[in-house]
């Protein structure tokens, strides 16, 4: 707002109008202020302050139209050392200003659409990558990085171009996913395999938000990464979910930064090319062998052939291999289930991430079959009561919103090997029919994937009872009196005639429309399931 509209405003009278345009005006004033102050040679101390105040005004989208101009952006610029030149970061007296330009180009940014335009012309990524290769390693000045890494952030999600820049031009992947070998301290014990102190500290709240911020920005960069095509790709990918697997592994320093740290880890490793995922689990030391054979021998006689066993410091152990982050994804993905709420954004990615992994990988399928499907003992209550991880997930099967049915239905069927009599068996056919319906298996059979052949083993006490299981509701329930039994021939006819009559009228006001299963086993009108069905007989009886 230029001097005359104010002055006009203010001889009109308005009492609101006036104090509206007042506080406008004197925060324009005051931001222009500013940017001239801070070109001049100040102490740092009054810096800090006029960037402090900057910041809080930099929230009002309005006061920063007229401010956001490309040489305001390069004084900013050069006070977050995000110029061109090749200062070292050694002052640290300077430190406080870096972070305040830092904040105050995250709201600026965030909020100015001009900023965002001016942040493509001056090559910002490029600018932030830089700075982050001068501090990468040096864990005093984590507030640096972190705010360099959301301003990276935001700069990627308003800008896809800016994550093409980033993954390949900028060398992002590797450059990000050192920060976050840096933030976690992690230290190799193989090509992809990390040493894990479970014993160790906490991290600390410095480099938890660092690790955080760096997995939002992975999180961009890798969002178009579900196939890779060269070696190289393969190897970075490799390493980052390595990294992933350390970062699972840890906890940070409350209870909530932890959940949202491995939250964001969840969403990066759903962009992992699934192929490179076998590096979340791996085969045991020395160490760790000889542990889980003392452990063996000290489990009762009757317990020594199961294959999943739990060593001394809590390592999840199956077929020799080390399953803790996956036992570790389990128990993120049972905690957003018991939330409650916000299924799409909290729990889906978890899930499809499970999901996933077990379809490629066979070990993890395996080892999530025995721990989410264990072999049925209890055949007395529908697969929906109860607390047990099965049940959890089966009552998902039938929720309101069709993403969260799909996927946690689509993740029991995989670890059943895509099988529709065995998910039948722990799910019950109503909770499973909305999945056989969308894949065309209401009749049976197994989906596309292949799968090994080994066959699931059933207990005594599901043989046991098997006979007399509801297919529906897939529980064992006491037999009902027979209705029918007790009715006389002309009560029955009278019984049928009269159904038909509502079925009948129900059809004809198209109330209810009869369907029924073509050969293939999806659904259709039922006058043209029949045709299908004589067509074949047709041709059959035409062959013999």
């Amino acid at each position: 707002m230029d001097e005359e509209r104010a002055l006009y405003i203010v001889r009109a009278g308005e009492a609101g109008a006036i104090e509206r345009v007042l506080r406008d005006y004197s925060d324009k004033k005051l931001c222009e202020g500013i940017f001239k102050v801070l070109v001049k040679d100040i102490p740092t101390t009054c810096q800090v302050s006029c960037l402090e105040v900057l910041r809080i005004l930099s929230r009002d989208k309005k006061i920063l139209v007229p401010v956001t101009t490309k040489e305001n952006m390069q004084i900013l610029l050069r006070l977050a050392k995000l110029n061109d030149s090749d200062d070292s970061l050694e002052k640290v007296s300077e430190f406080p200003v870096i972070v305040e330009s830092l904040k105050c180009l995250c709201n600026i940014v965030f909020n100015s659409q001009m900023a965002q335009q001016l942040s493509l012309e001056l090559n910002l990524a490029a600018k932030l990558c830089n700075l982050l290769r001068k501090c990468k390693d040096r864990k005093f000045i984590s507030d640096i990085k972190c705010f360099d890494l959301r301003l990276l952030f935001l700069l990627s999600l308003l800008h896809t171009d800016i994550r093409s820049q980033l993954r390949y031009e900028l060398q992002g992947l590797p450059l990000l996913t050192q920060i976050l070998e840096s933030a976690f301290s992690i230290k190799w014990t193989d090509e992809y395999e990390s040493a894990i102190d479970h014993n160790g500290p906490p991290l600390s709240p410095q480099e938890t938000d660092c690790a955080i911020e760096a997995l939002k920005a992975l999180f961009n960069v890798t969002v178009d990464s579900w196939k890779v095509h060269k070696e190289s790709d393969s190897h970075q990918f490799r390493v980052m979910a390595a990294v992933l697997r350390h970062c699972l592994l840890i906890v940070g320093p409350t209870e909530d930064k932890t959940e949202e740290l491995h939250s964001n880890a969840v969403n990066l490793l759903s962009n992992v090319p699934v192929s490179c995922l076998d590096v979340l689990i791996c085969p045991l030391t020395h160490e760790e062998t000889a542990q889980e054979a003392t452990t063996l021998d000290e489990l009762p006689s009757d317990k020594t052939s199961e294959k999943e066993t739990v060593l001394k410091n809590n390592t999840m152990v199956y077929n020799g291999m080390n399953m803790e982050a996956i036992h570790v994804l389990l128990n993120f993905m049972e905690k957003r289930i018991d939330k409650g709420s916000s299924y799409r954004e909290g729990l889906t990615p978890v899930l499809s991430l499970l999901t996933e992994c077990s379809r490629a990988h066979r070990n993890i399928r395996k080892f999530l079959k025995d721990q989410v499907l264990p072999p049925l003992r209890d055949v007395t209550n529908r697969p929906e009561v109860g607390s047990t991880v099965r049940n959890k997930l089966v009552r998902l099967m039938t929720h309101v919103d069709l993403g969260v049915k799909q996927i946690a239905a689509e993740f029991l069927f995989v670890l059943c090997k895509e099988r529709v009599d065995s998910l039948l068996k722990y799910t019950g056919y109503g909770n499973a029919a909305g999945l056989l319906a969308a894949r065309g298996l209401l009749a049976g059979g197994r989906g596309d994937n292949w799968y090994s052949e080994d066959e699931d083993t059933d207990t005594e006490e599901y043989k046991n009872a098997k006979p007399n299981i509801n297919l529906i509701t897939g529980h064992l329930e006491e037999p009902m009196p027979n209705l029918i039994d007790e009715m006389t021939e002309e009560q029955k006819e009278y019984e049928a005639m009269k159904l038909v009559n509502m079925l009948d009228k129900l059809s004809r006001e198209e109330l209810l429309k009869p369907m029924g299963l073509k050969p293939d086993g999806t659904i259709t009108p039922l006058e043209e399931a029949l045709s299908q069905y004589s067509v074949i007989e047709e041709t059959s009886s035409d062959t013999d």
